[in-house]
């Protein structure tokens, strides 16, 4: 089923006019829908769940975990004592999967508007006037509130076109028919990780450029630093503190000039180059400088506390506004702005929204780092536990890694937890949820945690920036 196949009503004016279904946008339409509103949701693609769904956070996680299995295969089972034979790659049929993850999810969504009586356009939507949304398919939508959710798409190069060929985005990212013999990721950040991470576990020969000095230069310095040695490890080669001068592509090959910090350069040749140096605000187009919405020069929507445009009437959610681009985080403004326009109170805590890269072994965090905190608390206690003295993960052979605890010196306040390890994507959600409700290190530290997990090593942190850890 999709999207084509779902509308509800021919009504043409809605409580609630919504352009964009990712995250935040469908999201939002079901919240609205559940609080008695009557609900149009404009999507271009004939798929809901915008670019998460579609392009981004699933896709890339099925690839993720297919390519993991195929290197445990070839190169860690035997530790197990589990004996294979050949092992060989299907290319084909992991890209399929794939596939078959997105379509049943964004089936799912189709499903969710049906239950939920929204209705969906599949068009090109802009503002158009006070309350009014205008369809490239000739209709007019009138809303007495207009949401926008647009999401983003990502930053091209000045000097390196997407060809879609040589030169790709992180969405032909997800669907070589071949892996490259050297795929040259320009970015050092989630995506390059995670996409740098895929094609070298199937073979390719994988080199991040970056002007940073660490890789995922955004979170906490220690994880990024011993993010660096394991990836270097699994056979990732890594150009820190390195700026792109120059791509030129020739014969299927594309030559990268890189300048480094001590002022030499360097020519990589490879016949893939990654362009994943982050994304922007999907908003032009889309009517909303004739309406007068403001926006930054990057085209970042300016919202107030209640998502609420310079425009009345026009909201706005995702990653189309300030702040992380996340999922999660437009999932939860979505909420939080229809809930306030119900007249209900709709919040969004932006100290504790969790960040996850979805590597082997994965990072997250919540909170401050600990460079942020002692810029904003001053004094910090800080308390690291490490995956090898932790016996669940001895015994799964998920030893790398560790945990970061900084609490506030003064009143004990958690201020950021921080993890390098197996399922660190799950781990940070205690944290995340105890930071939701100001719980201090010691609250963490008396929280009892069954034996043996990986959790014990958040509590362990804990301990740790009590002084009191008890296994390491």
């Amino acid at each position: 089923m999709n999207a084509s196949n779902i509308e509800h009503s021919n009504t043409r004016t809605f409580d609630l006019i919504i352009l964009g279904a990712g995250p935040a946008g469908y999201v939002a339409a079901i919240r609205a829908a559940q609080l008695g509103m009557n609900v149009c949701l404009v999507e271009k693609r004939k798929e809901l769940g915008g670019t998460c769904l579609n392009v981004g956070c699933i896709p890339s996680k099925a690839l993720l975990e297919s390519s993991l299995k195929y290197s445990e295969a070839l190169h860690h089972l035997e530790g197990h004592g589990v004996t294979v034979g050949k092992v060989g790659l299907k290319l084909d049929a992991m890209i399929a999967r794939k596939d078959s993850v997105v379509k049943q999810l964004t089936g799912g969504i189709a499903y969710l508007m049906k239950k939920n009586k929204v209705t969906v356009k599949n068009a090109w939507g802009k503002l158009a006037g006070a309350g009014k949304v205008a369809l490239d398919s000739g209709e007019v939508l009138e809303g007495k509130n207009i949401l926008l959710a647009m999401g983003s798409v990502p930053v091209e190069l000045p000097f390196a076109k997407y060809d879609h060929k040589v030169i790709i985005d992180s969405t032909d990212a997800l669907a070589m028919d071949k892996v490259p013999e050297h795929l040259i990721v320009i970015g050092a950040g989630v995506i390059g990780l995670e996409m740098g991470s895929v094609w070298a576990r199937l073979g390719a020969k994988v080199t991040l450029v970056d002007v940073a000095k660490r890789p995922v230069a955004m979170m906490d310095a220690d994880l990024g630093t011993e993010a660096q040695k394991l990836f270097e490890k699994q056979g990732l080669a890594f150009c820190m503190e390195s700026k792109v001068q120059d791509i030129k592509v020739a014969k299927g090959k594309a030559t990268v000039t890189i300048a480094r910090a001590d002022g030499s350069t360097e020519e990589l040749v490879g016949d893939k180059v990654l362009v994943s140096v982050g994304r922007r605000a999907a908003t032009a187009g889309c009517g909303l400088e004739e309406a007068g919405v403001k926006m930054s020069d990057r085209g970042v929507i300016e919202v107030d506390n209640h998502y609420q445009t310079s425009v009345k009437g026009v909201y706005a959610a995702g990653d189309c506004i300030p702040g992380p681009m996340l999922a999660h985080k437009g999932e939860e403004e979505g909420i939080a702005c229809v809930e306030l326009l119900a007249g209900q109170h709709g919040h969004v805590n932006y100290g504790a929204i969790p960040w996850v890269v979805y590597t082997h072994p994965e990072m997250a965090g919540v909170g401050l780092s600990e460079d942020e905190a002692i810029q904003q608390v001053g004094s910090v206690r800080v308390g690291k536990f490490p995956f090898k003295a932790n016996g669940r993960a001895l015994a799964v052979n998920e030893a790398d890694g560790f945990v970061k605890v900084i609490a506030d010196a003064a009143t004990d306040e958690l201020l950021g937890v921080h993890i390098i390890g197996h399922n660190a994507s799950e781990l940070v959600a205690e944290a995340a949820c105890l930071m939701e409700f100001k719980a201090s290190a010691e609250d963490l530290a008396r929280c009892c945690h069954a034996h043996p997990t990986l959790s014990e090593a958040v509590k362990e942190g804990a301990l740790a920036s009590l002084g009191r850890a008890l296994h390491s």
